[in-house]
């Protein structure tokens, strides 16, 4: 069975949660206090691994609310869950009814009962039609009755009133089929007693709606199996709050010792899921102990923590880390080393980093319960996991319960870096109010306080999508980016010469951030060229990156490279034909400029800024994007008007320049 949707209600922070949506994988995303956590309680009490149990109204009824409230059966959870096909024939199998149903609802109260909701017809029971048979039997019999002497008439005439008064009373089959069994008996015997029958016809008709009466308990009975088969495989709900304690030194003998006297702790409980992962068995190396067999014993030790490293290294991707178990005497060590570091010491697991801890006892655990576990097709409920963790560990781990799980994993954070912003269908809100309390949407809304890691987490995202191409263009702005790329695809498709296809242009939101963008994507191992308006401050900037050993100087293009004769000064903006961008300038302003005169001094060398002078003079601001914007609707729709070919060329020779510094570093 698969969970498809769940709601929560009357559960401390929790008024009323709202359906929650639930997918392979669902990232409930919160600020602290928000009430993630409470969800997750509500959820695992269900279906506990540990077994159901009822709840404690002090402890888990809203606090805000009279106790008075809450009942034995007030709600807490109410859950939708999906049938797999072997399932759904499974549950027509034991209640025919059932044939075709695909999905069940489980919900649960304050005491210890569950109920099961399973929406399949009862086509056999139609209350109105029984009335109408009994109407037809009750006539039947009286007109039988009329023919009988006083005495004997009154008896079955009575009778069949009885009848006809309780064949309609039940609102539900089994109820019905209760006081209808008796009845019909009682019917049978006053006919008997007064010695007569009835039609065959009519008698049909008490037949038939005494096999009803007795076919009701059957499927009654059905139905209770049926439902009793749904919750014996319903899955469990596993809920971690915090790492489980590994020990990093286990006395092999204390810990055989308490298991053997049901005194086991937690760690000791860990400790066997260690062994179990690692392929060791701890009574086996205490007997080893025993024979002084040190070297079987170290052997086993040697091979379980070549199994255990392989297995940490898929998914610890911080450093590649070496496990090594140390049987010293009666002790089992787990020690921890760096080959890769200067210095390759062992450090002892309760030594280590917490976050590490926190992902050495996640792994093992899980591992050990979901391969044959008490977690085999368990549904995990991890409440903020990877908190201690490197962000990049964070994303490390997402990956891990993605790809290496194949439960149906719940999880909280306020992390942006366990966002699954590929999937963004995963992630529900979980906000908090006076009023309402704690509330979730499945669609992502809520504060600023609630929407920080989703708006963190796609901010960081589109910046790593920068790193997909190996070879990076990098301009000023956002209006260079998008000029350069409508001339580069019109001209591409038009034969001539644009940019290199395998050339990302990434925009570095101004002159000042093009140092930072350079440093970014250079540190990522990628080729890298900028492009820089030919002015001062731009060769001021090459100079810095180049003596910052960030960048060489042949891979730094000017925009005078567009240009036969170099100017002075050149912007992108500058390559375009001036009447055009001009035309472009009165086009995007008209509002602003209507009734005003603009006047521009043409000793500025830069076309945007004999603009943004001239309107400066008027106290309006420019905008470069305006123009961009519009140069763009025209690029798409009738080319020739914004780019004639004198446009054209100067682009041309711009792009052949950048793609020669492309192949030449390829080279």
């Amino acid at each position: 069975m698969e969970l498809k949707s769940f709601r929560v209600s009357n559960f401390r922070s929790i008024n009323d949660s709202g359906d929650i949506d639930v997918s392979r994988i669902t990232a409930l995303l919160g600020r602290n206090e928000s009430g993630k956590s409470n969800i997750l309680r509500a959820l695992h009490s269900l279906n506990p691994a540990d077994g159901f149990k009822a709840l404690t109204p002090i402890k888990d009824f809203p606090r805000h609310r009279k106790l008075s409230e809450c009942q034995n059966q007030t709600p807490v959870v109410s859950s939708t869950w999906t049938l797999t096909e072997y399932e759904q024939q499974r549950l027509a199998e034991i209640w025919p009814a059932a044939d075709g149903v695909s999905e069940v609802t489980v919900n649960r109260r304050y005491d210890e009962i569950r109920t099961v909701g399973i929406a399949a017809p009862e086509s056999t029971f139609d209350l109105n039609a029984i009335k109408a048979d009994a109407r037809k039997i009750d006539a039947a019999v009286k007109a039988k009755a009329a023919k009988l002497t006083d005495d004997i008439k009154a008896d079955l005439e009575r009778a069949s009133d009885t009848f006809l008064a309780g064949i309609s009373v039940g609102t539900t089959a089994a109820k019905w089929a209760e006081t209808a069994t008796p009845i019909l008996a009682a019917l049978r015997q006053a006919l008997a007693t007064a010695d007569t029958e009835l039609t065959e016809a009519q008698d049909r008709r008490i037949i038939s709606l005494e096999e009803i009466a007795e076919s009701i308990p059957q499927r009654e009975e059905a139905h209770k199996k049926a439902r009793k088969w749904i919750i014996d495989h319903l899955p469990k709900f596993i809920y971690l709050e915090d790492y489980p304690e590994i020990k990093g030194r286990q006395d092999i003998t204390q810990f055989i010792k308490r298991k053997s006297e049901g005194r086991e702790q937690q760690s000791d409980i860990n400790f066997e899921k260690l062994c179990k992962v690692s392929g060791l068995n701890p009574n086996q190396l205490h007997e080893l102990l025993q024979n002084n067999d040190q070297e079987t014993r170290g052997q086993l030790a040697n091979r379980a923590g070549a199994v255990v490293t392989s297995a940490i290294r898929k998914r610890w991707k911080d450093r590649e880390l070496k496990v090594r178990f140390n049987l010293d005497a009666q002790f089992f060590e787990t020690l921890i080393s760096d080959p890769n570091s200067v210095y390759d010491v062992e450090v002892n697991l309760d030594e280590r980093s917490r976050g590490f801890q926190w992902f050495f006892a996640f792994y093992i655990v899980f591992s050990a319960d979901t391969e044959g576990g008490n977690a085999d097709g368990a549904i995990l409920l991890l409440d903020e996991p990877g908190l201690y963790l490197h962000a990049r560990s964070q994303g490390d781990l997402l990956r891990h319960l993605e790809g290496d799980f194949s439960n149906q994993i719940i999880y909280t954070t306020h992390s942006p870096f366990m966002v699954p912003t590929h999937k963004l269908d995963w992630v529900r809100t979980v906000n908090i109010s006076e009023n309402e309390g704690t509330t979730v949407s499945n669609d992502p809304n809520g504060d600023a306080r609630t929407l920080f890691p989703l708006q963190a987490a796609l901010g960081y995202d589109l910046a790593q999508s920068l790193f997909v191409g190996a070879n990076n263009l990098i301009v000023e702005g956002v209006t260079d980016f998008w000029i350069l790329s409508a001339v580069s695809a019109y001209l591409n498709e038009c034969g001539k010469v644009g940019l290199h296809e395998g050339l990302t242009v990434t925009p570095a939101g101004g002159a000042q951030k093009v140092h930072y963008m350079v440093a970014l994507l250079t540190s990522e191992q990628l080729k890298v060229m900028v492009l820089f308006d030919d002015e001062k401050d731009a060769k001021a900037t090459r100079d810095d990156l180049v003596k910052g050993k960030l960048i060489r100087s042949d891979n730094v293009i000017f925009v005078s490279e567009a240009f036969e004769t170099a100017p002075a000064e050149a912007d992108i903006e500058d390559i375009i034909d001036p009447d055009i961008y001009h035309a472009l300038v009165i086009e995007a302003y008209a509002k602003e400029l209507e009734s005003k005169k603009l006047e521009l001094n043409d000793r500025i060398p830069r076309i945007a800024r004999r603009f943004e002078a001239a309107f400066s003079t008027l106290s309006i601001g420019f905008h470069k994007t305006r123009p961009a914007r519009l140069f763009l609707q025209k690029m798409a729709n009738d080319p020739s008007s914004v780019l004639p070919a004198s446009s054209a060329g100067q682009f041309e020779r711009l792009f052949k320049a950048i793609n020669a510094t492309l192949e030449k570093g390829r080279a």
